[in-house]
Protein backbone atom coordinates (compact mmCIF):
# COMPACT_ATOMS: atom_id res chain seq x y z
CA UNK A 1 0.00 0.00 0.00
CA UNK A 2 1.64 3.67 -0.76
CA UNK A 3 1.96 5.66 1.89
CA UNK A 4 2.15 9.26 0.30
CA UNK A 5 0.18 10.98 2.95
CA UNK A 6 0.33 9.98 7.29
CA UNK A 7 -2.10 11.80 9.09
CA UNK A 8 -1.26 12.35 13.16
CA UNK A 9 -5.05 12.31 14.74
CA UNK A 10 -5.03 13.15 18.78
CA UNK A 11 -4.86 10.06 21.40
CA UNK A 12 -7.52 12.28 23.43
CA UNK A 13 -9.97 12.94 21.01
CA UNK A 14 -12.63 10.23 20.41
CA UNK A 15 -14.37 12.06 17.71
CA UNK A 16 -11.10 13.21 15.94
CA UNK A 17 -9.96 9.07 15.96
CA UNK A 18 -13.37 7.76 14.34
CA UNK A 19 -12.90 10.80 11.46
CA UNK A 20 -9.19 10.42 10.73
CA UNK A 21 -9.32 7.02 8.88
CA UNK A 22 -11.87 8.60 6.46
CA UNK A 23 -9.50 11.78 5.39
CA UNK A 24 -7.87 9.97 2.40
CA UNK A 25 -4.20 9.49 4.19
CA UNK A 26 -2.58 6.35 3.15
CA UNK A 27 -2.16 5.86 6.98
CA UNK A 28 -3.59 7.28 9.97
CA UNK A 29 -1.25 7.37 13.10
CA UNK A 30 -3.57 7.49 16.68
CA UNK A 31 -1.09 9.56 18.01
CA UNK A 32 -0.34 9.10 22.26
CA UNK A 33 2.79 11.11 22.35
CA UNK A 34 3.21 14.86 21.29
CA UNK A 35 -0.43 15.46 20.81
CA UNK A 36 -1.00 14.59 24.23
CA UNK A 37 -0.61 16.54 27.67
CA UNK A 38 1.64 14.60 30.15
CA UNK A 39 -1.25 14.66 32.63
CA UNK A 40 -3.87 13.50 29.95
CA UNK A 41 -2.00 10.30 28.60
CA UNK A 42 -3.39 7.57 30.80
CA UNK A 43 -7.13 8.94 30.02
CA UNK A 44 -5.82 9.15 25.92
CA UNK A 45 -4.74 5.09 25.96
CA UNK A 46 -8.12 4.31 27.00
CA UNK A 47 -9.37 6.56 24.66
CA UNK A 48 -7.14 5.07 21.63
CA UNK A 49 -8.31 1.68 23.09
CA UNK A 50 -11.69 1.90 22.72
CA UNK A 51 -11.06 3.54 19.37
CA UNK A 52 -9.76 0.51 18.04
CA UNK A 53 -12.25 -1.83 19.86
CA UNK A 54 -15.28 -0.01 17.88
CA UNK A 55 -16.68 -2.54 15.27
CA UNK A 56 -17.27 0.47 13.39
CA UNK A 57 -13.69 1.23 12.73
CA UNK A 58 -13.25 -0.19 8.78
CA UNK A 59 -10.18 2.24 7.43
CA UNK A 60 -9.51 2.32 4.18
CA UNK A 61 -6.12 3.12 5.07
CA UNK A 62 -2.77 1.97 7.30
CA UNK A 63 -3.93 2.09 10.90
CA UNK A 64 -0.33 2.96 13.17
CA UNK A 65 -0.41 3.88 17.01
CA UNK A 66 2.37 6.34 18.01
CA UNK A 67 3.75 5.74 21.46
CA UNK A 68 6.28 7.43 23.90
CA UNK A 69 9.50 7.51 23.44
CA UNK A 70 12.07 4.38 24.23
CA UNK A 71 12.47 4.52 27.92
CA UNK A 72 9.43 6.57 29.13
CA UNK A 73 6.44 5.65 28.92
CA UNK A 74 5.91 3.67 26.26
CA UNK A 75 5.07 0.71 27.61
CA UNK A 76 2.50 1.81 29.90
CA UNK A 77 0.88 2.72 25.81
CA UNK A 78 1.41 -1.17 24.88
CA UNK A 79 -0.05 -2.87 27.78
CA UNK A 80 -3.31 0.42 27.74
CA UNK A 81 -3.56 0.85 24.06
CA UNK A 82 -2.82 -1.95 22.42
CA UNK A 83 -3.93 -4.31 25.16
CA UNK A 84 -6.82 -6.37 22.98
CA UNK A 85 -5.06 -7.14 19.67
CA UNK A 86 -6.21 -4.11 18.25
CA UNK A 87 -6.37 -4.14 14.47
CA UNK A 88 -3.20 -1.71 13.98
CA UNK A 89 -0.54 -2.10 11.00
CA UNK A 90 2.63 -0.58 12.67
CA UNK A 91 3.70 0.85 15.31
CA UNK A 92 5.89 4.57 15.19
CA UNK A 93 8.35 4.80 17.77
CA UNK A 94 9.40 8.64 18.07
CA UNK A 95 12.83 10.23 19.18
CA UNK A 96 14.11 6.60 18.23
CA UNK A 97 18.15 7.26 18.78
CA UNK A 98 19.54 3.76 17.87
CA UNK A 99 18.22 0.68 16.71
CA UNK A 100 18.24 -1.19 20.49
CA UNK A 101 15.42 1.80 20.85
CA UNK A 102 13.81 0.20 17.67
CA UNK A 103 14.29 -2.90 19.77
CA UNK A 104 13.01 -2.13 22.68
CA UNK A 105 9.64 -1.52 21.57
CA UNK A 106 9.83 -4.34 18.97
CA UNK A 107 10.13 -6.44 22.42
CA UNK A 108 7.03 -4.96 23.79
CA UNK A 109 4.83 -5.35 20.85
CA UNK A 110 5.86 -8.93 21.14
CA UNK A 111 5.09 -9.69 24.36
CA UNK A 112 1.59 -8.67 24.04
CA UNK A 113 1.43 -10.94 20.79
CA UNK A 114 1.18 -8.24 18.70
CA UNK A 115 3.50 -9.07 15.17
CA UNK A 116 3.65 -5.71 13.41
CA UNK A 117 6.55 -3.50 12.53
CA UNK A 118 8.17 -0.12 14.00
CA UNK A 119 8.09 2.88 12.14
CA UNK A 120 11.03 4.26 13.40
CA UNK A 121 10.67 8.52 13.67
CA UNK A 122 14.27 10.33 13.68
CA UNK A 123 14.37 13.40 15.21
CA UNK A 124 17.93 13.68 17.47
CA UNK A 125 21.41 14.14 16.06
CA UNK A 126 21.64 10.75 17.64
CA UNK A 127 19.45 9.35 15.73
CA UNK A 128 20.57 10.85 12.36
CA UNK A 129 23.69 9.69 12.63
CA UNK A 130 22.76 6.05 13.80
CA UNK A 131 19.96 6.16 10.82
CA UNK A 132 21.64 3.38 8.57
CA UNK A 133 21.44 1.06 11.64
CA UNK A 134 17.89 2.00 12.59
CA UNK A 135 16.60 1.50 9.48
CA UNK A 136 18.41 -1.81 9.00
CA UNK A 137 16.82 -2.83 12.29
CA UNK A 138 14.38 -6.03 11.74
CA UNK A 139 11.60 -4.49 13.21
CA UNK A 140 11.51 -1.53 11.18
CA UNK A 141 9.89 -1.26 7.59
CA UNK A 142 9.56 2.50 7.15
CA UNK A 143 11.75 5.59 8.73
CA UNK A 144 10.60 9.07 9.44
CA UNK A 145 12.27 12.35 10.22
CA UNK A 146 10.95 14.94 12.61
CA UNK A 147 12.27 18.59 11.74
CA UNK A 148 11.30 20.46 14.47
CA UNK A 149 12.56 18.09 16.96
CA UNK A 150 15.74 17.57 15.77
CA UNK A 151 15.75 21.17 15.11
CA UNK A 152 15.64 22.04 18.64
CA UNK A 153 17.65 19.03 19.48
CA UNK A 154 21.00 20.61 17.71
CA UNK A 155 19.98 24.35 18.29
CA UNK A 156 19.14 25.02 14.84
CA UNK A 157 17.18 28.06 13.81
CA UNK A 158 14.31 26.59 11.67
CA UNK A 159 13.44 28.49 8.18
CA UNK A 160 11.01 28.51 5.56
CA UNK A 161 13.65 27.13 3.04
CA UNK A 162 14.84 24.37 5.75
CA UNK A 163 18.20 24.37 5.07
CA UNK A 164 19.58 23.76 8.65
CA UNK A 165 18.34 20.23 8.34
CA UNK A 166 18.46 19.50 4.80
CA UNK A 167 21.35 17.52 5.18
CA UNK A 168 19.97 15.08 7.70
CA UNK A 169 16.61 14.41 5.64
CA UNK A 170 19.01 13.19 3.02
CA UNK A 171 20.86 11.24 5.23
CA UNK A 172 17.24 9.36 6.18
CA UNK A 173 16.43 8.95 2.90
CA UNK A 174 19.70 7.38 2.01
CA UNK A 175 19.71 4.95 4.64
CA UNK A 176 16.00 3.80 4.83
CA UNK A 177 16.66 3.22 0.49
CA UNK A 178 20.24 1.43 1.42
CA UNK A 179 17.85 -0.68 4.16
CA UNK A 180 14.99 -1.10 1.34
CA UNK A 181 12.40 0.57 3.66
CA UNK A 182 9.95 3.56 3.09
CA UNK A 183 11.41 7.10 4.20
CA UNK A 184 8.84 9.74 5.06
CA UNK A 185 9.44 13.30 5.95
CA UNK A 186 8.78 15.68 8.21
CA UNK A 187 5.52 18.18 8.51
CA UNK A 188 4.74 21.35 7.43
CA UNK A 189 3.63 23.05 10.49
CA UNK A 190 1.00 26.19 8.32
CA UNK A 191 -1.85 24.32 8.44
CA UNK A 192 -2.97 27.86 6.71
CA UNK A 193 -0.46 27.85 3.74
CA UNK A 194 -1.37 25.28 1.01
CA UNK A 195 0.40 27.00 -1.25
CA UNK A 196 3.74 26.43 0.83
CA UNK A 197 2.78 22.83 1.56
CA UNK A 198 1.97 22.10 -2.16
CA UNK A 199 6.12 23.39 -2.87
CA UNK A 200 6.92 21.68 -0.04
CA UNK A 201 6.11 18.18 -0.67
CA UNK A 202 7.14 18.33 -4.04
CA UNK A 203 10.40 19.10 -2.85
CA UNK A 204 9.79 16.12 -0.90
CA UNK A 205 9.05 14.15 -3.67
CA UNK A 206 12.41 15.32 -5.50
CA UNK A 207 14.55 14.57 -2.42
CA UNK A 208 13.48 10.90 -2.83
CA UNK A 209 11.00 10.17 0.08
CA UNK A 210 8.49 8.01 -0.24
CA UNK A 211 5.77 9.99 1.67
CA UNK A 212 4.68 13.08 4.08
CA UNK A 213 3.45 12.97 7.33
CA UNK A 214 0.59 15.63 8.06
CA UNK A 215 -0.93 17.41 11.49
CA UNK A 216 -4.49 18.04 9.03
CA UNK A 217 -6.78 16.34 7.07
CA UNK A 218 -6.47 19.76 4.69
CA UNK A 219 -3.02 18.75 4.19
CA UNK A 220 -3.56 14.60 3.17
CA UNK A 221 -4.92 15.50 -0.48
CA UNK A 222 -2.52 18.20 -1.32
CA UNK A 223 0.58 15.76 -0.27
CA UNK A 224 -1.81 12.90 -1.77
CA UNK A 225 -1.44 14.98 -5.28
CA UNK A 226 2.57 15.13 -5.05
CA UNK A 227 3.60 11.76 -4.52
CA UNK A 228 0.73 10.70 -7.19
CA UNK A 229 2.57 10.98 -10.89
CA UNK A 230 0.78 12.57 -13.60
CA UNK A 231 -0.53 10.97 -16.44
CA UNK A 232 1.42 12.04 -19.06
CA UNK A 233 4.26 11.40 -16.53
CA UNK A 234 2.89 7.79 -16.35
CA UNK A 235 2.59 7.60 -20.32
CA UNK A 236 6.14 8.75 -20.45
CA UNK A 237 7.38 5.70 -18.23
CA UNK A 238 5.33 3.18 -19.92
CA UNK A 239 6.87 4.29 -22.97
CA UNK A 240 10.47 3.95 -21.40
CA UNK A 241 9.09 0.77 -19.89
CA UNK A 242 7.85 -0.82 -23.57
CA UNK A 243 10.99 0.69 -25.23
CA UNK A 244 13.33 -1.07 -22.87
CA UNK A 245 12.31 -4.31 -23.02
CA UNK A 246 12.51 -4.21 -26.64
CA UNK A 247 16.24 -3.00 -26.76
CA UNK A 248 16.92 -6.20 -23.99
CA UNK A 249 15.98 -8.33 -26.91
CA UNK A 250 17.53 -6.70 -29.38
CA UNK A 251 20.35 -6.67 -26.85
CA UNK A 252 21.20 -2.52 -26.67
CA UNK A 253 21.79 -0.92 -23.96
CA UNK A 254 20.78 2.53 -24.67
CA UNK A 255 18.02 3.64 -26.56
CA UNK A 256 15.81 6.50 -27.48
CA UNK A 257 11.99 7.59 -26.20
CA UNK A 258 10.68 10.61 -27.71
CA UNK A 259 13.85 12.81 -27.83
CA UNK A 260 15.18 11.24 -24.72
CA UNK A 261 18.19 8.93 -24.53
CA UNK A 262 17.50 5.87 -22.34
CA UNK A 263 19.69 3.99 -20.28
CA UNK A 264 19.92 1.99 -16.59
CA UNK A 265 18.94 5.20 -14.92
CA UNK A 266 16.24 6.59 -16.35
CA UNK A 267 14.78 2.93 -16.57
CA UNK A 268 14.68 2.68 -13.13
CA UNK A 269 13.28 6.17 -12.66
CA UNK A 270 10.24 4.99 -15.39
CA UNK A 271 9.63 1.78 -13.29
CA UNK A 272 9.66 3.87 -9.93
CA UNK A 273 7.00 6.02 -11.38
CA UNK A 274 4.72 2.92 -12.49
CA UNK A 275 5.30 1.96 -8.99
CA UNK A 276 3.55 4.79 -7.31
CA UNK A 277 0.86 5.04 -9.92
CA UNK A 278 -0.15 1.62 -9.04
CA UNK A 279 0.56 2.53 -5.42
CA UNK A 280 -1.67 4.76 -5.94
CA UNK A 281 -4.34 3.29 -7.42
CA UNK A 282 -3.71 5.00 -11.02
CA UNK A 283 -2.43 1.75 -13.24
Amino acid sequence: MARRSVLFSPGDQPDLLRKAPNSGADAVVFDLEDAVAPDSKPAARETVAAALADSDLEPDCELWVRVNPPGTVEADDVATALADDPPIDAVMAPKVGDAAGVRRVADLLAERGLDVPVIALIESAAGVLNAEEIAAADPVDAVAIGAEDLAADVGATRTEEGIEVLHAREHVVLAAAAAGVDALDTIYVDIDDPEGLESAADFTVQLGFDGKMAIHPAQVPIINDAFTPSDDRIAWAERVVEAAAAADADDRGVFRVDDEMIDAPLIAQAEQVLDRARAAGKR
